[in-house]
């Protein structure tokens, strides 16, 4: 071909792609591009010219397809970097997986995408996000292995497509399955698994309402989005383990914490009981020490103030029991139960706590042992000192003081000798035994307190205990009758002596005290006052033969001193007057006769006597009392004289 031809080729070649050229500049679709070519042959033009436009529009349509590729393929890209970017801030796991089904229904342009996940504990597979859903049924739908699409893409971990899913027989159909698939109106579906290393976790699907054949690109493509996917999860799972470990870690100090917390509270506990004990606490001080350390409220409490069930639990168990809002720790040596430790408002007790109160408790029970061994130590020194006061035996007064001060006893004050007893009449001679050594007991105790003496004698109990400043045998002997009853819960009898003095000085002055003591006693239950307590004063003109002093003067001063102290301040003849009045059989004529005056002044006289007396004066009692007195001031008045 000469240049000529070549020349004249190359501008029609040229004129042949310039409508394409500009068909590609303005993106006109793939139907424009028949335009140029049915012009060409309506117009009448060369073959030639023809065959060159059929070649550029060849060559046109393939760079248009190549560059659709590309925009396709970085529209791709851009989609794919976006998601990785959310994956990469991933803050919210549903967040994430919804835009990932967003996107592969962007870029597939299909109608509906979603995401299932597989239940390892129901052996299933169900919904988890969905984009361009409408059907609520659809939305619901769980899928077992191997039903389904989805299931048969869970089951064997490779993608599967069908563009008309109802006339497709690969996979198994099922009415609930097929219901959801028809309520959402779906025909071509596309789902590629979500993998984890070789575990399939879930299911991506791609879906159309029309029957469509999805290339490889886009199952390529949304492949690429399952893999996100999976990744997201994978991540999410690793945040919600990595959170867990966390918040058991710190559950974890919480809890060495709280233990550093409560091996402190039971180093402190054991370090105030020891020093309790070396300084010899009692028990209340235990309770007041535990109460600081266990932030509580604790009291010790005798067996029979306890709740009884929850107190023999404890003592058999050996470890404190709750008892409501409360704990109980029994107290107890051996097999005797001795009290009990009380934890109030306290239900939610540490093991550590727990034990903490009660090894209080068995400090507390050592600490009553302890006490009680001391308590009878002490009772018996008490006792050996009484014994030998009223037997009368190491009489060296300097000897007697030094024991007596070493008890908190002073035998230099005055003195009133008590004598004891129980009036219970008990048949079985194991409890009167009992009951002995409890009235024995009661008595130490109330002599150690009231810095006095006891002992044990005669069956009963003998006391020696100081008298107060206004205080009376009477009272004395009243008061110690009520404490000693109240102590061992039966009635008990005491017979009190004149005061004594001088104890040290006198040798048989307690003996002689102690034996009056015993007959106002005596005659205490005679007179059916059993439980009472009295002193030989009480008795009237009968005291005069109970007392071993036989005091004459006390007598009439009790009987008839305000009547002779006031004839002695007024000069008056009160006291003559009642003994004639008597010596005249209480006729007040006899008597005005007797003393030569007017009856009227018997009369006087005689209601001056009843307001000193009282007004039973008369009463046959008292008036033989105040015979009795009038004849011994008579009869002492002439001694003197």
């Amino acid at each position: 071909m000469s240049r000529d031809q070549l020349q004249s080729a190359g501008r029609s070649e040229a004129s042949a792609e310039a409508p394409f050229l500009e068909l590609l500049a303005r993106g006109a679709s793939a139907d424009a591009y028949e335009q140029p070519v049915l012009l060409a042959r309506a117009d009448g033009l060369p073959p030639e010219r023809v065959a060159a436009l059929e070649h550029a529009k060849v060559l046109a349509l393939r760079v248009r397809s190549e560059m659709e590729g590309r925009r396709r393929r970085e529209a791709e890209l851009s989609a794919l970097f976006e998601t990785a970017h959310d994956l990469a801030g991933l803050r919210d796991l549903d967040a994430v997986l919804q835009a990932i089904v967003q996107r592969a229904r962007s870029l597939l342009s299909t109608d509906v995408a979603y995401l299932s996940l597989n239940d390892p504990a129901e052996g299933d597979t169900y919904m988890r996000v969905t984009e361009g859903s409408v059907a609520a049924r659809f939305q619901q739908l769980r899928l077992g292995m191997g039903e389904g699409l989805g299931g048969l893409v869970a089951q064997t971990a490779r993608p599967y497509v069908t563009d008309d899913y109802f006339k497709d027989d690969r996979f198994q159909h099922t009415s609930t399955i097929d219901a959801g698939v028809r309520d959402e109106g779906l025909v071509a579906i596309l789902g590629v698994p979500l993998t984890l290393g070789p575990h399939v976790i879930g299911v991506l699907f791609a879906a159309d309402r029309r029957a469509r054949v999805f290339e490889r690109e886009q199952i390529a493509l949304l492949g690429s989005f399952a893999a996100l996917a999976a990744a997201a999860i994978d991540t999410a799972n690793l945040l919600t383990e990595t959170r867990e470990a966390l918040g058991d870690l710190e559950r974890a100090n919480e809890i060495i914490r709280d233990r550093s917390g409560v091996i402190e509270r039971a180093s402190d506990v054991h370090d105030r009981l020891a020093e309790l004990v070396l300084r010899g606490g009692g028990v209340h001080d235990v309770a007041a020490a535990v109460s600081q350390v266990l932030d509580g409220t604790v009291e010790f409490a005798e067996a029979g103030a306890a709740p009884g069930d929850a107190l023999e639990v404890s003592r058999a168990e050996g470890h404190a029991v709750r008892h409501g809002d409360d704990w109980v720790a029994a107290v107890a040596a051996g097999g005797e139960l001795l009290g009990a430790l009380l934890l109030h408002g306290h239900p939610g007790l540490d093991p550590v706590d727990q034990r903490t109160l009660e090894r209080a408790a068995m400090v507390t029970s050592l600490l009553l042992l302890a006490r009680r061994s001391a308590a009878e130590a002490e009772q018996r020194v008490r006792g050996e000192l009484l014994d030998d006061l009223l037997d009368a035996r190491d009489r060296d007064p300097r000897l007697l003081r030094e024991r007596a001060a070493r008890l908190d006893a002073d035998l230099d004050a005055t003195h009133v000798v008590l004598a004891a007893r129980l009036d219970s009449t008990v048949a079985d001679a194991d409890h009167e035994a009992a009951a002995r050594r409890r009235l024995w007991s009661a008595a130490s105790h109330l002599a150690a307190t009231r810095h006095g003496l006891a002992a044990a004698r005669d069956g009963g109990t003998v006391l020696l205990l100081p008298l107060r400043p206004g205080d009376t045998a009477t009272d004395l002997a009243r008061r110690t009758a009520g404490d000693l009853g109240t102590a061992v819960s039966e009635a008990v009898t005491v017979g009190a002596s004149a005061p004594v003095e001088n104890l040290t000085a006198h040798p048989d002055s307690v003996a002689e005290a102690y034996a009056e003591g015993q007959r106002c006693r005596d005659a205490l239950r005679l007179l059916g006052r059993a439980g009472d307590g009295a002193a030989a004063e009480d008795f009237g003109f009968l005291g005069l033969l109970l007392a071993g002093s036989r005091d004459i003067s006390g007598f009439v001063e009790r009987t008839i001193g305000q009547v002779v102290t006031y004839d002695a301040k007024r000069g008056t003849n009160l006291l003559r007057t009642l003994d004639a009045y008597f010596t005249c059989g209480r006729s007040p004529a006899r008597t005005s006769d007797e003393l030569h005056v007017h009856v009227n002044t018997v009369a006087q006289r005689l209601e001056r006597v009843g307001r000193l007396l009282g007004p039973d004066w008369q009463s046959p009692a008292r008036a033989l009392e105040i015979q009795l007195a009038v004849r011994l001031h008579r009869l002492s008045s002439t001694a003197r004289h």
